[in-house]
């Protein structure tokens, strides 16, 4: 009996928690590669200034928009729609989707680049960007988001790799391509010998760059048969029913990252009308509420494969008890982070800054929104877990309900003199009620007995 195969008989009959925290261990690493490129560059932005510091919370929602899109919502469909088929026993199927799932990532990193390079500084301007701080926003943007169809690659071509049950590879390349992206990236924002200082543009750069890096790898791995499959182009074609695979979960999850990023950026605008500490300050709390998803993702993303392969193979019950165990144990990750930020929040603010006007909002909002984080972590991985059983049209709903109370309330209190604070609370509140109505939506949700992918 091959490796592979006893790597699929564990996937689907060992016991359920030791059999995940096993698969998420890589991915966790990796994830905390991403907090850490994170803070690496929110430290460079921040040693250039207020106005960049300020600039990158415009511009930091629409990337982190490509990741959850490529990674956590399109890759969820590709890795789940895999999973399902080698469940099911059908290599030849899950095969094919590898090649569908390129030509989806390809064309979605070049619409993307499109949109952004287009309509990104009316967007920022909308947001309430002006001066120094639009400026550097679009300089920024324009070298970012040229490189989004690597950043779709990359992560469609380890979201193919995860659908097997392989965590290791996509983990070990993408902490790589991490390690790369702080080192280019400081030094070309802040220079180092004869590189100039590039500012923020060398963020962007460094961000490519490394990117690059790690498609050449992934394409490497696959062409030249590493894993259980393998890139080959000979006698391929276009299915119909290959791309309706992946996007009847891919399509409708992609929805619910741009729920999450319409949300942010409505508290943006709304901030950004306090003035350029209000939204600096946010800007700081605001990219740990988005480094919260990697972290769920490194759980959530285990998940897939596990509950993938308990569907293809026709076992629900063990499918369902696998969704309930990652949402614990993500809920859990991220009540120790939320506690450690409210009682002590100046560990995180300080990391990015020392002006006391702008660590007073930064502090507001952690001290408000980190006792929530355990039930954005519970939602967000059971909206993973969702996208292995091909049933993501409630979580996408209960994030639905999270936007719309984002936006009511969120405008009446713009027109009754609301202070940061309230929005801090109006925040931690939907985080709230979008773990409670995702969990509901999982319970009432029937996951059908089915082989069939």
């Amino acid at each position: 009996m091959s490796p592979q195969h006893n790597d699929l008989q564990r996937l689907l009959n060992a016991p359920i928690l030791p059999t995940l925290l096993r698969l998420a261990a890589p991915n966790v690493l990796a994830m905390v590669m991403t907090v850490l490129v994170g803070i690496a560059e929110t430290y460079y932005v921040g040693r250039l200034g207020t106005a960049p510091l300020a600039a990158m919370a415009l511009v930091f929602p629409f990337a982190m928009l490509t990741q959850m899109m490529s990674a956590g919502a399109m890759g969820g469909g590709v890795s789940a729609a895999i999973s399902r088929a080698l469940g099911a026993s059908d290599t030849p199927r899950a095969q094919t989707l590898l090649l569908h799932a390129l030509v989806i990532g390809m064309g979605a990193g070049v619409i993307y680049s499109a949109i952004f390079l287009s309509f990104g500084p009316h967007l920022y301007k909308l947001l309430g960007g002006k001066g120094a701080v639009l400026e550097e926003a679009v300089r920024y943007s324009g070298i970012l988001f040229t490189g989004a169809l690597l950043v779709w690659l990359i992560n469609t071509l380890a979201s193919v790799l995860r659908g097997t049950g392989n965590m290791r590879a996509p983990s070990v390349a993408l902490v790589a391509t991490a390690f790369l992206q702080i080192i280019l990236g400081g030094v070309l924002s802040l220079g180092a010998g004869p590189v100039p200082a590039m500012g923020m543009v060398g963020v962007a750069l460094g961000h490519i760059m490394a990117t690059a890096v790690g498609v050449v790898y992934f394409f490497w791995y696959l062409i030249s048969g590493q894993g259980r499959l393998t890139l080959q182009l000979k006698n391929f074609e276009l299915q119909k029913s290959m791309f309706a695979d992946i996007l009847k979960v891919g399509a409708i999850a992609c929805l619910s990252p741009v729920q999450s990023v319409l949300a942010i950026l409505i508290f943006t605008g709304m901030l950004a009308q306090l003035g350029t500490e209000a939204l600096a300050g946010y800007g700081i709390g605001q990219r740990l509420e988005f480094l919260l998803i990697p972290i769920a993702f490194g759980i959530g993303v285990a998940s897939v494969p596990m509950v993938g392969m308990a569907m293809g193979s026709g076992n629900v019950v063990r499918a369902r008890r696998v969704a309930w165990v990652a949402g614990g144990v993500s809920a859990f990750n991220l009540a120790v982070i939320g506690a450690v930020v409210t009682l002590a929040p100046d560990l995180w603010a300080r990391l990015f800054t020392q002006d006391e006007a702008v660590l007073t909002y930064a502090r507001q909002y952690l001290v408000t929104a980190g006792p929530a984080f355990p039930f954005f972590g519970l939602g967000l991985t059971l909206y993973f877990a969702s996208q292995g059983a091909g049933q993501v049209i409630g979580p996408v709903l209960a994030g639905t309900v999270r936007l719309a109370l984002v936006a009511i309330a969120g405008y009446w209190l713009s027109q009754h003199q609301g202070t940061a604070e309230h929005f801090y609370g109006l925040v931690a509140l939907t985080m709230v009620l979008y773990g409670l109505i995702t969990a509901a939506a999982v319970k009432i949700t029937p996951w059908s007995l089915s082989r069939k992918n």
